[in-house]
This record gives C-alpha cells, structure tokens and sequence, in this order.
C-alpha cells in the first residue's frame, strides 16, 4: 500500500480525505494529478447476496456520491455474475449458491437504493448502473484461460491475505471461489474497455482484488488503472459498523423502516457523532464541527441531525421527517407515532391476546429473540413497558391485569428502553 501524500490536490480527494473516508491507493500523486485534471469514470461493485443492500455498504455508496459531486462519473456494479461464485474474501465459511432466480430478485430489490443517492442519465458526470453477468455470463472457459487465466499466478495468488488467512485456518476454499478474484480483476478491465473507467473504489479487505484488476489492465491494454480505498468502519467501543442485536441494518424500507433506520443513527455513540456526520452526511465541515462539540443533552440534537440527514439521504427527505417527528412525539410526548414499527397479530391465538404472558408478547413484538430472552429483559425490571406500564419482575401478571387495548388505537405498545413497537389489532 501507498501513503498519502502531504496534501491532495483534487477536490475530490481533499473532500474524500476530510471526511475520514479515505483509507489509501494506489500511486496516490498520480491518481490526485488525474482527478484534478479531467473528470474520471469509476466503479464500485456490490454482488446481489440479499434482497438489500446494509448500512455496511453505505460508505461505498457514499464514496460514488462524493465522485459524482467532484464532478466525475460513478458506475454501480451489480454483481449478478460474480454472485454466482460468491466472495470468498476473509470468510470462514463458503457463501452458499443462489440460484439464478433468488440472484435476479436480490439485484431488482437493489436497484432501487442507489437512486436515492445518485443521479443517473446521459450526462457527463450522471451515474451508470450495469450487470457483470452482461460480460461474465458470455465468456467462453478455454478462451478466457488462454487470454486472462494466463497472467494471474498462482504463487500470488495464494499470497493474497484473504487467501492465506483461509489455508493457515485450514478453512474450506472451492476453486469456484478462487477464481472470484480472476473475476474481479476482469471486470476492472472490461469496464475500462466500455467506459473508460480508470477507478476501482472498495473497503481496505479489497485491496489485494483491486490491486489484480490494476495488473490485469497493465498486461492486456497497457493502461494505468488505479484504486482507492475507504477504511473498515468500527464504532468508538469496537463494534463493527452496522452490526445490531437485531441483526444487520438494511437500506430497504421494506426491510428496516425509515423509523428504524432513523432510531440507528440516532442511537450512535457519543464519540461517533462528529466522524459519521462526516462520513454519512452532505453536511458542511462548519456545521459538523459546530455539532461535535455540544456536549450533554445538547449532543442529543447533534445525533437527531445525524439521524435525519442520513435517512434522507437512503429513504427520501419526506421519510427522514416523518420519522424524526414520530420519535419526538413518541419519546416528548408519549404519543403513539404514526410511523412506528407495527406488527399486526393473530388476537385469537393462544385462547386470546388477554391471556397471552408478558413473555409471549415481547417475543411476538420482535423485542425479543425468544421466549428465554423476554424473561432476562423483563427480569431486568427496569427497562420493558407495555402502554407505559412497567412490567414486574416475576412476569406473573398478564395484560388483563396491568391494562386494556388503548381504546383510540386498538394496540398494545411495547416498549424496551426507547426502542417502541405498536402490535396493532386487526379488523
């Protein structure tokens, strides 16, 4: 890896590098001098493993925005092609195959994510999305060996840190999966060859693929391609970025709620504000370093802009609003928001929903991850409330007897810490 030079040149750079987003790249005083001098065709490539995208991406999404406002042109690739085989990159076990159909569904519910953060079209600098499958489903095995396969060996490859982390762990490492840097490295290549595409950008764990794509380009067309890395994000306290108890943050709203997705970042931590204000936010540097220096329940509103500048930027402004007025009148003033999570339930499960033990409606809110889990919350005595009444510890008294459905609304709130849920009764 190369080191930054004392200061970038390139707007884009200088902006990239501010905001903490910059991790390093390859020949890092050629790469500022073109970017300062002509607008610059680069991809990020995100395979289509889950019908959406998570906050763990939002920083490589982030990076195509940044490009686009210096001016330069950012290509989003799906990887309907590279899913097929499955990144092996520091994984202790296999991806398992999807099939072809799950592949299409995943990428269509993907699509719709980066229009929120890019503007696409015929222009200049406006975003292009394309499929890997387009190059990668046509190619035929002998010719690619003899035109691709011949310039990768394998001593290198098997220098790789991906790939040596896998073989001293003796963990199990498919030729289908070694061929995914091959892959990789092609698509690099066939993207300069359409587009003229010169960037490739990822987190740090891709340096060792990016750095394969730059060599292939060198080989086969005799150009200098270059790539650019964001570090792994980790919060102050060491957890890895994107990471709950409830499992990872989607960007599709049909997956994780715009409320939800708001109360992630409005729940950030203390010493994160400043950083990911930086990071996930258009906000100026002015302002941002007006925000990280409150302190106390001032630092409240700080994280509150956070929360809202980021769903706006993954869900719409519409949607970032609503969700941070849910939560003022849900947390001020005990008002049941409109834009809560619901779950709507069976009421006549169970010889009805008044006999149901505090337990079971925990689990059933999604509060809790079972049954066992409910009785340690509630055993907590501190922290869970349904319609605003503490649960008590022994979690011998149901519903009928702490209090009824809340007449206006026909729902049960269950609340742990300051995390709400409405279970709505159905008509």
């Amino acid at each position: 890896m190369s080191s930054a030079p004392s200061g970038f040149q390139s707007s884009f750079l200088r902006d990239f590098e501010a905001r903490g987003a910059y991790n390093d790249c390859t020949d890092p005083s050629a790469l500022d001098a073109l970017l300062e001098k002509e607008s610059v065709t680069a991809y990020i490539g995100f395979d289509c493993t889950a019908p959406s995208l998570h906050v763990g991406h939002a920083l490589q999404i982030m990076t195509l925005r940044r490009l686009q406002q210096a001016g330069h042109r950012p290509i989003v690739v799906l990887g309907g092609g590279t899913t097929k085989v499955g990144d092996p990159s520091f994984r202790n076990e296999a991806r398992p195959l999807l099939s072809e159909e799950t592949i299409e569904a995943n990428k269509q519910a993907i699509l719709k994510t980066f229009r929120n953060f890019l503007t696409f079209g015929d222009g200049p600098s406006d975003a292009i999305m394309v499929d890997n499958a387009e190059w990668l489903d046509e190619l035929e095995y002998i010719p690619f060996l003899r035109e691709i396969g011949r310039h990768f060996s394998i001593g290198r490859m098997l220098s790789m840190e991906s790939v040596k982390a896998k073989l001293e762990a003796d963990l199990p490492f498919s030729f289908l999966e070694f061929n995914y840097m091959i892959m990789q490295a092609y698509d690099f290549v066939e993207l300069y060859r359409r587009y003229g595409c010169r960037l490739q950008s990822s987190g740090s764990d891709q340096w060792g693929n990016i750095v394969g794509g730059i060599d292939l380009g060198r080989r086969v067309e005799s150009v200098q391609l270059f790539g650019l890395t964001t570090p792994l994000i980790t919060t102050s306290s060491g957890a890895k970025m994107g990471k709950t108890a409830s499992g990872a943050v989607w960007l599709n709203p049909d997956m994780r709620s715009p409320y939800e997705y708001w109360q992630f970042w409005r729940n950030t931590e203390d010493a994160d504000v400043g950083r990911f204000l930086r990071m996930f936010t258009d906000l100026p540097e002015a302002e941002i370093a007006r925000l990280e220096k409150l302190e106390g329940a001032e630092l409240n509103d700080a994280k509150k802009i956070l929360a809202t500048e980021a769903t706006a930027l993954a869900h719409g402004r519409a949607p970032a609003n609503e969700a941070a007025e849910t939560a003022r009148r849900t947390f001020e003033e005990g008002a049941i928001g409109q834009g809560l999570p619901t779950v709507e339930m069976d009421w006549a499960e169970n010889k009805g929903w008044e006999q149901r033990s505090n337990e079971a409606i925990l689990k059933a809110s999604g509060l809790a991850s079972s049954l066992s889990d409910a009785r340690r919350k509630i055993a907590a005595g501190d922290s869970v409330r349904i319609n605003g009444e503490l649960l008590p510890k022994n979690g011998a008294e149901t519903m009928r007897d702490k209090t009824d459905v809340d007449a206006s609304t026909g729902a049960f709130v269950v609340q742990l810490g300051k995390k709400k849920i409405v279970l709505v009764k159905p008509v």
